[in-house]
């Protein structure tokens, strides 16, 4: 996907930072657009339908855990990328964070240059993995990488992003264990910080949808999906 076709909203209470994100993404070759509050972020997504949203936690109207959890329940933004900056760095609003859905988490000051290549590396990757995108079917899961779908029998289950990205690529190696280190790295990158802990939320919520006897936990290792769950 050429630049110029990556839309990227910016959701930021701080006119000078909006200000500059807009000029350094504009000048990348991104379609940008902004946002001063969550709750106009919200509508401005709506009728964009951006391919990232830069997001603060701390905006006014509602707060940017509040904005995320919307625009996920947007069918056409369920695979867009929701990067949270933000001066606050505890641990709870990180956790949070990635609970809702978000891909990256960056605290202020933020270093223009260093957010538009890890801006670049997402769309990367992603696109490396349409690339290689498959369906993966086992017993009556039908999983489409390509177009982010997932059947169980004739019900259709709606997984976010890294829910879905963290299901397929256990199932992509069935039998074998792998340590939420190694889930980490393969589904969030090593460019992003992320609690373990995450992890093992994810895996939480992807088998209240799919059921227990498809991911199993190998103590004191990390976790598997089983072939004949």
């Amino acid at each position: 996907m050429a630049k110029r076709n990556q839309k990227i909203l910016v959701v930021d209470d701080e006119a000078d930072i909006l200000e500059l994100l807009n000029y350094n993404l504009s000048k990348e070759g991104y379609d940008v657009k902004t946002a001063s509050d969550g709750i106009k972020g919200v509508e401005i997504a709506k009728s964009f339908m951006p391919n990232l949203i830069l997001l603060d936690i701390m905006i006014p109207k509602q707060d940017g855990i509040e904005t995320c959890r919307q625009i996920r329940e947007i069918p056409e933004m369920a695979n867009s990328f929701v990067i949270f900056l933000t001066a606050r760095s505890e641990e709870y609003s990180e956790v949070a964070a990635f609970d809702i859905g978000a891909d990256d988490y960056i605290t202020k000051p933020i270093k223009p240059r260093a957010l538009v290549s890890r801006i670049s590396a997402l769309f990367r990757r992603e696109s490396k993995k349409k690339k290689e995108s498959n369906t993966i079917t086992i017993g009556d899961l039908i999983i489409d990488r390509a177009s982010y779908t997932l059947k169980n029998g004739e019900d259709r289950i709606s997984l976010p992003k890294k829910e879905f990205e963290l299901l397929y690529f256990l199932a992509r190696n069935p039998g074998k264990v792998f340590s939420r280190d190694d889930l980490l790295q393969n589904i969030w990158g090593t460019n992003v910080y992320v609690l373990t802990r995450t992890v093992d939320v994810h895996i939480r919520k992807v088998r209240e949808k799919i059921g227990d006897g498809h991911i199993t936990t190998v103590k004191g290792v990390g976790y598997k999906f089983e072939s004949n769950g």
